[in-house]
C-alpha cells in the first residue's frame, strides 16, 4: 500500500496493524537474544507491548516524528474508541494506540 493510501486508513486500523508489528518484531528479538522457554518469552514480550510500555515509548519518538507521522499520532491519540486497557490510565491507553498507529503506517 503506497503512504497516501495507508494516510487515510482509520487511525485504528492502523494501530490494529502496528499492534501485530511490533509483537512480532518484539517476539523475534527475544527469540533471538535468549534461549528461554516459550512461557518466559511471552512474558516478556506482555512487559513490551503493553500499553504502559507502549506510552512510555510514544514520548520518546514524538520528537523524531515527521510532519505526517505526527498528524497519524494525533488522529489516532484522539481518536474515539469503544474500549480501554484494564491496566492503563485513559492517557496511557491513548498515546499507546498513538503510537502503535505509527507504526502501522
Amino acid at each position: 500500500m503506497d503512504e497516501g493510501k495507508a494516510f487515510l486508513l482509520n487511525p485504528l486500523v492502523l494501530a490494529f496493524v502496528g499492534d501485530g508489528v511490533q509483537t512480532l518484531y518484539v517476539r523475534t528479538a527475544l527469540s533471538r537474544a535468549s534461549d528461554a522457554k516459550a512461557g518466559e518469552l511471552h512474558k516478556a514480550c506482555v512487559k513490551r507491548v503493553k500499553a504502559v510500555s507502549q506510552s512510555a515509548m510514544s514520548e520518546r519518538i514524538l520528537p523524531l516524528l515527521n510532519e505526517r507521522e505526527a498528524d497519524v499520532f494525533r488522529r489516532a491519540r484522539n481518536a474515539k474508541m469503544p474500549t480501554v486497557a484494564k491496566h492503563a490510565t485513559l492517557t496511557e491507553y491513548r498515546y499507546a494506540t498513538a503510537f502503535e498507529a505509527v507504526i502501522g503506517y
